[in-house]
């Protein structure tokens, strides 16, 4: 069940990652590119919702699950900024200068990939030998 939920935070990471990016375009964003990050925001917050529903009992899988949510909840965080700094009510040269500096959500996002690797393998190492 963790595995699964991981699985689909790794996918919804391409999705935000080009979302963010988006946000960040020379020639400023779209709205195509304000529902790719809200579609992203609601993905995130589903998947945090479903990890936090998980019957785990064992305590180094409810660290992995805190770990988790914590990652899913910076690159939701993430999207979030970024289309604030791309569609803002006032804009300025500090936000502006920022948002040209998207390109994406950055290492969280690989950590994510990297837990769920690991989750993986460790799935692995404790199925029965023949």
């Amino acid at each position: 069940m963790l595995l699964a939920v991981l699985d689909e935070g790794v996918a919804a990471l391409r999705f935000a990652d080009t979302a963010v990016a988006a946000c960040g375009a020379c020639d400023g964003a779209s709205g195509q590119t304000a529902r790719d990050c809200a579609r992203a925001l609601s993905g995130f917050h589903r998947l945090r919702a479903r990890l936090g529903e998980l019957p785990i009992t064992d305590s180094d899988l409810a660290d992995v699950r805190a770990y988790a949510g914590r990652l899913l909840a910076y690159d939701q965080w993430m999207v979030h900024q970024a289309l604030n700094m791309a569609f803002t009510v006032h804009p300025d040269a500090r936000t502006e200068a920022a948002r040209l500096e998207l390109n994406g959500l950055g290492r969280p996002a690989d950590d994510l990939r990297r837990l769920r690797d690991a989750v993986r393998a460790l799935g692995r190492s404790e199925e029965p030998q023949s």
